[in-house]
């Protein structure tokens, strides 16, 4: 490719779409249910554990999210998110010991999704 092409690919317009936090938190919400439906429905308790440690690295990141004091959301959500990031890690550890099943945490983790899509404005 000659310096001409490299400089009109460079400039020219992208098709891909501008990415909005709220796209970023449900991507990664999206790949890491499908993670936890697929490794429920097998056999490798690896890939379960992987799948369930994913999804409390998750949660993780938003309970130290809605802990920052500078955080924008209104106090009653953010209490209610750090509420379900105790809730999902200790739930977690129950599937882990086989005393629980991992459709709670897939609906949750749906339920949110469906909430970061509403506020986008997309069905």
């Amino acid at each position: 490719m000659n310096a001409f092409n490299m400089a009109k690919t460079a400039y020219a317009n992208s098709s891909a779409p501008t990415r909005t936090p709220r796209s970023i938190e449900y991507d990664a919400f999206a790949q890491i249910t499908h993670r936890l439906k697929s490794a429920s429905q097998g056999d490798s308790f690896t890939a379960l554990a992987a799948a369930l440690h994913e999804n409390n690295k998750l949660w993780t990141l938003l309970a130290a999210d809605v802990s920052d004091k500078d955080n924008a959301l209104p106090e009653s959500l953010r209490g209610r998110i750090f509420y379900l990031f105790e809730f999902t890690a200790q739930h977690g550890r129950k599937v882990l010991r086989k005393e629980a099943s991992v459709d709670v945490l897939v609906d949750i983790n749906t339920a949110i999704m469906r909430g970061l899509r509403s506020k986008e404005g997309v069905s």
